[in-house]
């Protein structure tokens, strides 16, 4: 697997845990990073991607929130909440990953984490939050 997939990977499971446990466990998410995973880079990602997200949530939420349609946070599943997050932190402060890498990711762990429609869903909310990040740009 490649390392930067399996980076996303603890990273999703970081984000599910710091929306489960509350703040207080992103001082334990290295300990966490560093059990699953052996190869420095991976856990480095991890870390700083973990620690990106949850650092800009609320410009991540709401991002999310705003290319969903009748869909509230709090009517995603946990998974399809922590893949959503991630990717639109990546999309939006990680100029150095292509856009269609992080999309492409996303549908992935959708895919191998969660229900059979959430790899759809997921596209589809990402597709949204990259227009508006374009939009915004020109």
């Amino acid at each position: 697997m490649d390392k930067r997939t399996k980076a996303r990977e603890l990273t999703v499971q970081g984000l599910y845990q710091l929306e489960v446990q509350g703040s207080e466990s992103l001082n334990r998410m290295r300990d966490f990073f560093v059990e699953n995973d052996t190869d420095e880079l991976v856990r480095k990602l991890a870390w700083d991607w973990t620690k990106g997200t949850w650092e800009n949530l609320a410009q991540c939420d709401e991002l999310i929130v705003s290319s969903t349609i009748k869909w509230g946070l709090s009517r995603l599943c946990l998974v399809d909440k922590s893949i959503l997050r991630l990717s639109v932190y990546q999309l939006k402060f990680c100029p150095d990953i292509p856009h269609k890498v992080v999309i492409n990711e996303a549908i992935e762990l959708a895919k191998k984490f969660s229900t059979d429609k959430s790899p759809g869903f997921v596209n589809g909310v990402l597709d949204a939050v990259l227009k508006k990040l374009v939009s915004a740009v020109l």
